[in-house]
């Protein structure tokens, strides 16, 4: 039986779904105002595990990720500007350009990372109408104001009927002792009340008309609404990144009780972090390295490029709930452990069978205990690599393997090492490396054109600008000129 450990019970549980056979999920996914760093690979692999695993165990997986594309606003606060509004500003774009530009490579780098697409992937931009009626709901059974055109959650009152905090392990005291009242600067009853929709100042860029203001909905509100827009108003894994717990997965909660009078999810799953010198990697640290980095190895952290699949396995080696701390030598040590399991993969396809075993393996059982174990992916890859000490014995002569027992062998690998892992174990070692440098010569080869075209461009040579341009995009490269230079992607 599949046991995870349920964030807002602090316990593992038996997984046990809503309905027979079928499992709804929904992960946060990214806000899309940058490319994709490390930061986040680790959920968007911690749950690509979860839905493959989910599948081989013979569920049916409606798997939920949305695309944050308005009301995130910087700091993951109720003030300030939106994120991807002032990207768009900044680059003197619309901000659906922005969106698509970003969501382009945020999907490129997944499949690179071998992530499954999920079953469906909503934008919030997308779902205004349904949010405006989850507010009013909210409203309607007394558990938020409006305030200046915009409608806050009452945490207070809203405390006096539910336990707010339960997912944190907050109470309504502490967060009154850690939040400062700004008395007369604010349209809040209290500080700690949250945004379920803003009126947008005159400079705000997206906004749409609502019962209270012409507005955006606050970051909360999307995750609720899509949520059970999709799965239903009760469903059964809610997963994110830890940083997620409070503010917004507690507000998530206290707004699905607010309209509807129940809780929404059942399983709460968070994964934990990515950090370098033991702090946070993220693009509000201003610390974070880019998968395209990592895949081209330039930046000062990096040794050298490394593969996707070296990034996936470097990621599973922790179990998910773990901190990983990054360094260009754990990378290394993920690579060679990596080849490792290539190779053995290599030598298992190559064994010949013989009349009797000497050889039998518990590595299924092993295998799907681990897994069983809330997704206890770097046992797994102990087992597989205990395993490979048998290939390599066998392989070398020294051991005998029945035809049945190397079928099983071969159906276990695939099982777990490719299809729930996700490890592209075919690729062999050297091709990695090969990628890797074949990798970065190929995006400074496209960087050297570029390069020349803006030289040609500032010379007026319309000419040699626009064949070259038009050149790459019939390659299918789409290139966009920026105030800094230019970006492109395939």
């Amino acid at each position: 039986m599949l046991e995870i450990y349920n964030s807002l019970t602090r316990l593992k549980e038996t997984f046990k779904p809503l309905h027979e056979g079928h499992v709804g999920m929904y992960v946060c996914g990214p806000t899309v105002y940058g490319d994709a760093h490390l930061g986040h690979a680790r959920p968007a692999i911690t749950f690509d595990v979860l839905y493959r695993y989910l599948m081989h165990l013979g569920y049916k997986v409606r798997y939920v990720r949305n695309i944050t594309d308005v009301g995130h606003l910087e700091h993951d606060a109720d003030e300030g500007e939106d994120k991807i509004a002032k990207k768009a500003r900044l680059e003197q774009l619309e901000p659906m350009e922005v969106v698509q530009f970003y969501t382009n490579r945020y999907h490129r780098d997944m499949a690179a990372l071998n992530v499954l697409p999920p079953s469906i992937e909503p934008h919030a931009s997308g779902h205004i109408i349904e949010q405006i009626a989850f507010v009013q709901k909210i409203l309607d059974r007394g558990y938020a104001y409006v305030s200046n055109g915009s409608v806050y959650m009452d945490v207070e009152k809203y405390a006096k009927d539910y336990p707010y905090g339960k997912l944190s392990g907050r109470n309504l005291n502490d967060i009154v002792t850690e939040t400062r009242e700004l008395d007369g600067q604010s349209e809040k009853k209290h500080s700690y009340d949250f945004a379920l929709w803003k009126k947008a100042a005159p400079e705000h860029i997206m906004h749409w008309p609502s019962p209270w203001s012409e507005g955006f909905p606050g970051w909360h509100m999307e995750c609720s609404t899509m949520g059970t827009k999709y799965l239903g108003e009760q469903f059964d894994i809610h997963g994110g990144g830890l940083d997620l717990i409070f503010p917004h997965h507690e507000a998530e909660i206290a707004q699905s009780c607010a309209a509807l009078g129940h809780e929404s999810v059942h399983y709460w799953m968070h994964n934990n972090m990515i950090t370098i010198a033991g702090k946070k990697m993220g693009k509000s640290y201003n610390n974070f390295i880019t998968l395209e980095q990592f895949f081209a190895g330039n930046h000062p952290l990096l040794s050298k490029p490394f593969g996707p699949m070296v990034i996936r396995f470097f990621i599973l080696q922790a179990h998910y709930r773990s901190t990983v701390d990054f360094s260009s030598e754990a990378l290394e040590a993920a690579e060679k452990g990596l080849q490792r399991l290539q190779e053995a993969y290599s030598r298992l396809m190559k064994i010949e069978p013989s009349a009797v075993s000497h050889q039998p393996s518990e590595l299924r059982q092993r295998c799907q205990e681990a897994m069983d174990d809330d997704l206890n992916t770097p046992f797994v890859i102990a087992a597989l690599f205990d395993s490979a000490k048998m290939i390599n014995t066998i392989h070398d002569g020294k051991a005998t393997i029945s035809e049945a027992d190397l079928k099983e062998l071969r159906e276990v690998w695939k099982t777990y090492a490719i299809d729930i892992l996700g490890l592209r174990l075919e690729d062999s070692a050297a091709s990695q490396d090969g990628d890797g440098a074949k990798m970065k010569a190929f995006h400074g080869a496209i960087d050297l054109l570029l390069s020349i075209r803006m030289q040609a461009k500032q010379n007026k040579d319309w000419a040699t600008s626009d064949r070259i341009r038009n050149s790459l995009t019939e390659l299918g490269f789409q290139i966009k000129d920026t105030k800094d230079g230019f970006e492109w992607s395939i």
